[in-house]
């Protein structure tokens, strides 16, 4: 380069503020920019004159400082989103001060665009020798690295520096496209507890939350640099927040995304298949503007819920009262008065033939001759009970979509099948063309290790050890292996796409892979074409068993099924009542959003309260299916609302079995009126 005393100068001032500028720093960056051309700038911005051609090259022009300004003329320090050069510092010397300038200028242009790595301690050469006629001393730029910026490691930079370039980069991504309202709604769920493992992200989403406060803040011109500043700081699990499964949670807040839906999505990535959020999902926020809307609407009276009785409903939404349900039927002998006299269980299949009817004809033709009614009250019956809920305040304001303000509840507080919500909930599919639930564990503590099977026509076994068939889309995506106390045991095998199954017959069965001393048996559900087909096999079943439940045929457009699940009599208490025996009815009616002829809001339900029958479970005091429209966009606090509301007990309350009419099921009446009758009603 040069042997004077003012090149010696500025090569020790630019060693200084090297020192200066990065004694504080972790890491350095590189700006994108062509080297040839950086390198041919410096050669021209040399004052005329200053810069003469030496033998055969200019006199600042050599190896040594070319390869210098080229491994490390680029490179830059970040401090408050500002660019910092190794050229920036203050100069008195006429031929390098301008050409320190166009450099830091050139640089200042440019984008960030890399970390700065360096496998070696020295850059350039401080000082060579020539031998001529005398010994002539060259000195060059020259810099000693500290430790902290090599890199000694067995990593290419190339993949160092593609790691933090891609860290830097997702980093940005989150910034730009994560709301502040996603992080603060996911804050807020981690501080309720409504979060699976939510408190291991809570100092990191503080952490992000604090710097996209300031980035939202910055100017355009700054955000760049800010991120490759922070992104080295802040680490790889915060700068690559969005490609963890808390971001994705957060991309779906921050794309309004049902948030109950972006939870479980979540909660399906990181949680077991057995657990269960203690708590419903809303935030504060939701909570105060949904308490406002409440107040504003006029529906804070109409909140307080409490089972319904009898003097509650209007005569004309009854479809029959039996007026003396105690009494005994008298008469000669017949199959009523033998079953009157028979205080033991009853088989059902002793009614196997008898004659059948339709719900609607029941309703239309029997009903109205009836004196009294009393139903066969099976343990299948069990997913069936229903209580009918009315407001505490009868004069408080309506929230329903129908005319009036009952609701009704089945029990495990559902509105529908209950095997099936308890595989929703559990993250089972059941929206496919045909669905396979079982579930125990729900009457009494039963361990066992219970698995759905079932062979397809082509002789494929979809079970725990071969959970999916791709060619027919049958897949297997629930496997309760221990369940726990108190929480219900389901498996599910569901098919998606009808075009791919094979024609044929769908064998479905149980088997007992491990017996812990369970004796409750099972329920089973089949699902095809909107109709839910459901079984209770109330026997204990044993270590290696296999229980044939049904067979379901399919034709390539219709299925068909063949019930082989073998039943058994056994009398247990539900809801105060004996199973396998008769019990009177007191009402028959609609479901509420049904009455005085209102048609078409939601499915029709009918329901039978049964005399005695008393709801020991604390049921939700309404869903958000029922709520008006004007309440909806407030519906995880009303959800929330509706588990933490306690239904207030009440004397002859209404309670019985419940029948959705878009679900296939039965149940055997004894009808006494003009005519006693034995009947099945189909519904």
């Amino acid at each position: 380069m040069g042997t004077d005393t003012s090149f010696k100068k500025v090569k020790m001032l630019l060693q200084q503020n090297f020192e200066k500028i990065t004694k504080n720093e972790t890491h350095l960056f590189e700006v994108d920019l062509d080297k040839d051309e950086f390198w041919n700038l410096y050669l021209d911005s040399f004052p005329s004159g200053t810069n003469e051609v030496f033998r055969k090259r200019r006199e600042y022009d050599c190896s040594c400082c070319r390869g210098f300004i080229k491994n490390i003329g680029n490179v830059v320090v970040i401090k408050d989103n500002k660019i910092i050069t190794i050229w920036d510092f203050k100069i008195d010397d006429p031929v390098f001060k301008p050409v320190f300038e166009a450099m830091s200028n050139h640089i200042k242009s440019k984008a960030v665009s890399n970390i700065f790595i360096s496998k070696f301690s020295k850059i350039g050469t401080d000082k060579n020798f020539e031998k001529t006629e005398s010994v002539i001393q060259w000195d060059h730029f020259h810099l000693e690295l500290p430790t902290k910026f090599v890199d000694r490691s067995s990593s290419s930079k190339n993949e160092i520096q593609g790691d933090f370039r891609d860290t830097r980069n997702v980093f940005k991504r989150s910034l730009d496209e994560l709301t502040e309202d996603s992080v603060l709604v996911v804050l807020d769920l981690i501080s309720q507890n409504s979060l699976y493992k939510g408190t291991e992200w809570k100092p990191v989403l503080t952490e992000f939350l604090n710097k996209k406060r300031i980035y939202d803040a910055l100017p355009e011109d700054e955000k760049s640099n800010y991120t490759w500043e922070q992104s080295v700081k802040v680490g790889g699990v915060i700068g690559r927040i969005r490609n963890h499964s808390i971001g994705t949670l957060l991309i779906d807040i921050s794309e309004d995304v049902d948030l109950d839906v972006a939870v479980r999505k979540y909660e399906k990535v990181v949680a077991p298949i057995s657990y269960k959020r203690p708590t419903a999902i809303f935030t504060k926020k939701m909570l105060d503007d949904a308490k406002k809307t409440i107040e504003e609407l006029g529906y804070m009276d109409s909140l307080n819920r409490r089972f319904a009785k009898l003097d509650d409903i209007r005569i004309n939404n009854i479809l029959f009262s039996n007026k003396d349900s105690v009494k005994r039927i008298i008469g000669g002998e017949s199959v009523f008065d033998e079953m009157s006299k028979d205080v033991s269980a009853i088989n059902p299949k002793k009614f196997s033939k008898v004659e059948e009817i339709s719900i609607d004809d029941f309703i239309d033709k029997i009903l109205p001759t009836a004196t009294e009614i009393d139903v066969l009250f099976e343990g299948k019956h069990m997913s069936n009970m229903v209580s009918l809920i009315a407001p505490e305040n009868k004069d408080s304001k309506n929230m329903f979509k129908w005319d009036n303000s009952f609701s009704w509840a089945y029990t495990g507080n559902i509105t529908d099948s209950m095997v099936k919500q308890n595989v929703k909930n559990a993250g089972g599919n059941v929206d496919g063309v045909l669905r396979f639930s079982i579930q125990w564990n729900d009457i009494d503590k039963d361990k066992n290790d219970l698995d759905a099977h079932c062979i397809e026509p082509c002789g494929n076994h979809i079970y725990y050890m071969q959970k999916n068939n791709v060619k027919t889309t049958g897949n297997l995506d629930i496997d309760i292996t221990n369940p726990s106390d108190n929480v219900h045991a389901v498996e599910n095998i569901t098919w998606t796409d009808i075009t791919k199954m094979g024609k044929g017959v769908y064998r479905f069965s149980v088997h007992n892979y491990c017996y812990r001393g369970g004796r409750s048996g099972f329920r089973a559900e089949i699902e095809f074409n909107g109709q839910i087909y459901s079984f209770d096999y109330t026997k204990e079943v044993k270590q290696d068993q296999m229980v044939h439940v049904a067979d379901v045929k399919f034709d390539g457009v219709n299925f068909t099924i063949d019930e082989k699940l073998p039943s058994n009599v056994s009398s247990r208490e539900i809801w105060n009542l004996k199973t396998n025996q008769f019990v009177p009815v007191s009402v028959v009616m609609y479901s509420p959003n049904y009455w005085d002829e209102q048609n078409g809001i939601g499915h029709k339900h009918y329901f039978f309260m049964l005399k005695e029958c008393i709801n020991p479970e604390l049921p939700n005091a309404f869903y958000n299916e029922f709520l008006k429209e004007e309440l909806l966009k407030h519906k995880r606090v009303f959800e929330a609302i509706g588990g933490k509301m306690a239904v207030k007990y009440v004397n002859d309350q209404l309670s019985g079995v419940g029948y959705s009419s878009t679900k296939r099921n039965e149940l055997i009446v004894k009808v006494k009126g003009q005519i006693d009758r034995l009947l099945k009603i189909k519904i």
